[in-house]
């Protein structure tokens, strides 16, 4: 019923850098950026978030009672003030066919449910003789956006609302929905319903599914339903959350498999907050902290979704994102797991596609440490040599035991031959 892909999405989302404000300008510019200087390290989706249906949107804040673009179906519109292309009722489709004439994949936010202007308008609903308030539930609203409510799944012309609107997006080359306020609470009939809406369409569309944290107990129904969904709340630049990350990966190690991605959710890295939370600045994350950051969401085999502003990277931001051997490690190792805590060292190790094994030594406290790990607590004893990948550093092994000094907030990542 999802979609079958075999690798974690990795692209761009405009949340970090512009909030709910987000323009055509603005996303035609990262694509751009995108195609010409990291597809080929595969960096391939352009997704537009929040609120890409408010004339009014400005910053990360919701404007409580703002008109939205909405059709005669309950579908709501992108704005054309701030997407011109999609005038004449012609929706995402032209950004869509622009972002596939650069060789990447587009992809958009929504939140769970149907318009509440749709319901006091009380509009049709596409492809069937019911209205907006019939399926309506008006007691089910996110609690920190007030544009929708809930759609009763029991009700004549529910399913309808959904396949409208997943059939219309699938109609502008949409490759990757997210969709919001359904994770945490978890809304099961609904997650049901786009996920089948999504496969009548059959187009190959991922469903990526937020806030978190989900449930460990639904991690079976998330698997069956969904390629990729949150783990915690929406993830900023702060060491704390960071280091918190290392517990939502420890959980959630034994859930990852090939179309099944439990997300550590955004990478919060160079330039962001232009229009979105905490001020226009640089990442607060040091140059250590963003290695450990990706050594992390790559080991553990997250989705990448980059969230600053890709026409303002630096060489440094660059070179994250160029790792090849970190973007062929979350693309095609497999069991990721945590090995060990001893105080501040955290060593994480994944086996390899090609037989080999990587090591990540990490250390989340505030002096340098010496990691100590023996071959044998990864599955090997025989490797003579390990390259360490962000130094590029071929590094001896002794008595089958890797021996480092990690950097505070820092860490050593190995490919072991």
């Amino acid at each position: 019923m999802k979609a079958n892909i075999k690798t974690p999405p990795m692209g761009w989302n405009s949340w970090d850098c512009y909030g709910a404000s987000v323009t055509e300008k603005e996303v035609r510019e990262n694509a751009e950026y995108m195609a010409k200087n990291l597809k080929e390290y595969g960096w391939e989706y352009v997704v537009v978030d929040i609120q890409w249906f408010e004339p009014t949107a400005d910053s990360a804040d919701y404007h409580t009672g703002a008109e939205l673009v909405m059709d005669e179906y309950s579908r709501l519109m992108p704005a054309v003030n701030r997407f011109p292309s999609a005038q004449g009722g012609e929706g995402f489709k032209p950004l869509g066919d622009y972002i596939h004439s650069l060789g990447l994949k587009f992809g958009i936010h929504i939140l769970r449910g149907i318009p509440r202007q749709a319901v006091r308008q009380n509009t049709k609903i596409f492809g069937t003789d019911k209205r907006a308030a019939e399926i309506a539930d008006i007691g089910s609203i996110c609690s920190w956006n007030g544009d929708m409510c809930g759609v009763d799944m029991t009700r004549e012309g529910a399913q309808e609302y959904y396949d409208s609107i997943i059939s219309m997006y699938a109609g502008w080359g949409v490759d990757f929905i997210k969709v919001d306020d359904i994770a945490r609470p978890y809304h099961k009939p609904e997650v049901e319903a786009i996920a089948k809406a999504i496969a009548k369409t059959g187009r190959e569309i991922v469903l990526s599914l937020s806030p978190g944290e989900a449930s460990l107990g639904e991690a079976a129904h998330l698997a069956e339903y969904a390629n990729m969904w949150r783990m915690t709340d929406d993830f900023w630049d702060g060491w704390e959350q960071l280091k918190k990350m290392f517990d939502y990966c420890r959980d959630w190690f034994p859930y990852v498999q090939d179309g099944s991605w439990p997300d550590c959710d955004m990478l919060p890295l160079g330039h962001i907050g232009i229009r979105s939370h905490g001020g226009d600045r640089m990442t607060r994350f040091t140059h250590d902290e963003q290695k450990l950051l990706m050594s992390l969401w790559c080991i553990f085999r997250s989705p990448l979704m980059f969230g600053g502003d890709m026409t303002d990277n630096d060489e440094f931001t660059l070179s994250l994102m160029r790792n090849r051997e970190l973007i062929r490690m979350d693309r095609a190792s497999h069991a990721g797991r945590e090995v060990y805590r001893r105080g501040n060292e955290i060593v994480w190790a994944a086996n390899g596609d090609d037989g080999g094994y990587y090591l990540a030594q990490f250390n989340v406290g505030e002096s340098e440490l010496e990691s100590s790990t023996p071959l044998s607590f990864i599955g090997t004893e025989n490797a003579s040599e390990a390259v360490e990948l962000w130094s590029g550093e071929r590094k001896m092994i002794d008595n089958n035991t890797i021996v480092s000094k990690v950097p505070p907030h820092g860490v050593k990542l190995y490919k072991i031959s």
